[in-house]
């Protein structure tokens, strides 16, 4: 201490530079340290806006070479994009268009007060009606104006279904998803929170995302529909219904009891089952109430308490799924059925640290994808297959990994950076 009070007092010219010195060897890095901020940015919000195979490439070629290693390319995309404030705020109408032409017009309601630095919960409303002509635009399918639906703390999409594109056809399994990934690219979308309503045909819709394509979705609130319109070959799909896959999605479920078409009495049944195999649901029947939703004003408090309480957990330790097909609504979070030796598979999978307990029935073959905050990279991963450990070794993250399922996800709470296709033994 002595010697520092000395020299303060008889150099001040030498601290003074050699703190000169030092701020301006410091500044270099310090610059280098901002730019590497900046250009990590810029690349992920180039991953996360591009709409062409071409751009996305090449932007995915830069983030591999400019990442030092997997761990850092996860941080980038976990942190996400720097969103803007200057985007397109309330009443919106776009049109989709898909692979084979068809035009997907939707409606989406952003916030007057949407700020970038907050993510927002994301509310689908799916309407009823839906044989019905293609819709022209304007978005004035299932209702004449949307301020009653207009809110600040939220999101709200009201997509479009007509008669060649019913909630439960194919073509929406893939349009409602795309949608979400759209507003993804633009507003900063609290991915845990994203709900699915729908009214009659819309409640029918909304069971079919709840039974075949849950993984985007927190929970579901089918009023005044019916499940088993997706089993009729005529009205529906011919779907077949697997409660299994109900198991990590909680539905808030609204019927009348004189409701002409489908009263509260002929879901008697199916709500039995959803008790007998834990399904985590809540369901009203509205006394007097018809095919309509006049009871909603008085029950819009106790849906609002449903959704606050019912967050989506991304990575849930054990997940079922049923599949009678692999080339469409064979995934749910992070397993996935890639083959079958008869129909349907199930696939009931639990995950303790670093260990997967698998369970195969009619499953050839599954994909489990992996994510660095739920595993230990560091040490073996063990997979047990109908009692059989069919792996156990060191496993690679990987960026090509991260990138390909951050393509067809993006999604911040849903990363993973390495997986694993087993085939089950016989």
């Amino acid at each position: 201490m002595k010697l520092g009070c000395i020299f303060l007092r008889h150099n001040p010219v030498k601290i003074s530079w050699l703190l000169t010195v030092i701020s301006i060897s410091a500044l270099p890095y310090t610059c280098v340290l901002a730019a590497d901020t900046e250009s990590q940015q810029e690349l992920v919000a180039g991953f996360w806006t591009s709409t062409s195979e071409t751009e996305r490439l090449a932007t995915e070629a830069q983030l591999i070479e400019g990442a030092r290693d997997t761990a850092e390319l996860y941080h980038w995309f976990k942190t996400g994009p720097h969103f803007s404030i200057d985007v397109p705020k309330g009443q919106q109408e776009s049109i989709r268009v898909a692979g084979d032409g068809t035009r997907f017009p939707y409606v989406y309601l952003i916030p007057e007060s949407y700020d970038p630095e907050h993510s927002y919960p994301v509310e689908f409303m799916l309407h009823g009606g839906v044989s019905r002509p293609e819709w022209e635009p304007g978005g004035s399918w299932w209702r004449r104006g949307y301020e009653s639906l207009k809110q600040e703390d939220r999101i709200v999409v009201v997509p479009a279904s007509w008669e060649r594109a019913f909630w439960w056809h194919e073509n929406q399994a893939e349009n409602l998803p795309a949608i979400l990934k759209e507003l993804k690219r633009t507003y900063n979308v609290d991915e845990n929170r994203v709900t699915l309503s729908g009214v009659s045909d819309g409640g029918t819709g909304a069971y079919f995302f709840a039974f075949k394509q849950p993984t985007e979705w927190a929970a579901f609130f089918p009023y005044i529909g019916h499940p088993g319109v997706l089993r009729n070959s005529q009205s529906g799909e011919g779907y077949r219904l697997y409660f299994e896959n109900l198991m990590t999605k909680p539905l808030y479920i609204v019927n009348g009891e004189i409701d002409r078409l489908y009263p509260a009495s002929s879901l008697q049944g199916f709500i039995k089952i959803l008790g007998e195999t834990g399904v985590e649901h809540v369901f009203k029947a509205i006394k007097g109430g018809g095919h309509d939703t006049r009871w909603l004003p008085g029950e819009t408090a106790f849906i609002e308490e449903f959704k606050l309480e019912h967050p989506r957990d991304p990575l849930p330790e054990r997940i079922r799924w049923v599949a009678d097909r692999i080339d469409k609504f064979n995934r749910n979070s992070w397993i996935q059925i890639d083959g079958l030796s008869r129909t349907p598979g199930l696939l009931d999978v639990r995950r303790e640290d670093n260990l997967f307990v698998v369970s195969a029935r009619g499953v050839s073959q599954f994909t489990l994808l992996l994510n660095p905050e739920e595993v230990d990279f560091s040490q073996p991963i063990l997979v047990n297959v109908n009692g059989t450990t069919v792996m156990a070794e060191n496993v690679s993250e990987n960026k090509e990994t991260l990138l390909k399922w951050a393509q067809k996800d993006l999604d911040r709470k849903m990363l993973f950076t390495a997986e694993l296709n087993v085939q089950v033994p016989d």
